[in-house]
């Protein structure tokens, strides 16, 4: 048996490549996938190497849902037909004499993984296609958890793309009061969705008008802030829209190389800084699964691209030459 694996190159050229799926170990399950989730922030960041995680070429993709179709002798959480959703693929990838890098790996037909790895079963009532987007609500529900957002807080989101979406999400599940701060319109109408009491277009302000919204909003200032973009260049538009003694979340991916703002800003509001790091891991994959099956987050709005195996080379390369200005998330279609 082979698995289809979407690959990306060097000279960031996308296509599809069959491997050969080894014999399963007896603690591995092999996952016959049918959707797996687009990461625009992570995964480019990756491609383009603003992330290095290894040579040429990559295989990624980080979010999927399946059905085991195989598992070892020793396997004793899954049994074949369970329903799982996923962030690894440990099949052995070579093309013309090099190894894949795997980051992670799951845009693929079938994955291979032992099943003690970043695996569980998908909660019941929870649509598949959204279910493959479950790790950016996930980054943005433990980020809200590490910031300790409270009933009442006021919190401001600097950039809402579907990792800040997340975190909006849940901060107003917790009570919150939440401030969708974009660029882009399309932006804060999902934040609308995603219950958004406040949107705010900072493309239509300057940055001393932009706390003066959020003033208008919060005297003194909103006391979480979450800044986003991923834009170093941005910190010091968030920084002062927090109150004395508030919270500031580093939200975004900043990349490798360093990164420097105007210290003062922070410094005199005496800010707390947080900077997670990951999902949440299970406890914080699961709730938000089951957040979305109950309907108290409206993840498949989000959902703008549905494109089947086949087409996935394409959509990437039109992703990456930035062809898709109303693209929001996107699910492939695998089986």
């Amino acid at each position: 048996m082979k698995s289809s694996v979407l690959i990306c190159t060097q000279q960031q050229q996308f296509y599809l490549q069959e491997f050969e799926i080894p014999r399963l170990a007896p603690n591995e399950l092999l996952v016959r996938c049918v959707w797996s989730g687009v990461s625009v922030g992570t995964e480019f960041a990756v491609i383009r190497n603003k992330i290095d995680y290894g040579p040429y070429p990559i295989s990624t993709g980080y979010q999927a849902v399946g059905y085991v179709e195989d598992a070892g002798a020793e396997v004793t959480k899954f049994e074949v037909g369970d329903k799982v959703y996923f962030r690894r693929n440990y099949i052995p990838m070579v093309v013309d004499g090099r190894t894949v890098t795997i980051c992670s790996g799951a845009h693929a037909s079938h994955s291979l993984m032992p099943e003690d790895a970043e695996v569980a079963h998908l909660p019941d009532g929870v649509d598949e296609a959204t279910a493959a987007l479950f790790v950016m609500p996930s980054v943005g529900y433990n980020a809200v958890d590490m910031a300790g957002v409270q009933m009442g807080d006021v919190v401001a989101f600097h950039a809402v793309g579907l990792i800040g979406l997340g975190a909006l999400a849940a901060a107003r599940l917790r009570g919150a009061v939440t401030i969708a701060i974009d660029l882009n319109p399309q932006r804060l109408e999902m934040a609308k969705q995603m219950g958004a009491a406040h949107t705010i277009n900072a493309g239509e302000l300057s940055s001393e008008e932009l706390v003066a919204r959020v003033l208008e909003i919060q005297p003194g200032g909103a006391d979480v802030v979450f800044e986003g973009s991923g834009v170093p260049a941005c910190l010091d538009l968030a920084f002062p829209l927090a109150r004395l003694r508030g919270k500031f979340v580093f939200l975004g991916h900043y990349g490798n190389a360093p990164v420097s703002f105007n210290y003062l800003v922070p410094h005199a509001k005496q800010l707390t800084a947080f900077f997670p790091c990951n999902d949440g891991l299970a406890p914080c994959r699961e709730a938000v699964l089951r957040n979305i099956a109950t309907g108290a987050i409206p993840w498949e709005k989000t959902i703008t691209h549905r494109v089947a195996a086949s087409e996935s080379p394409d959509l990437y390369a039109s992703i990456n030459r930035e062809e898709l200005p109303d693209l929001f998330g996107a699910v492939i279609h695998w089986s």
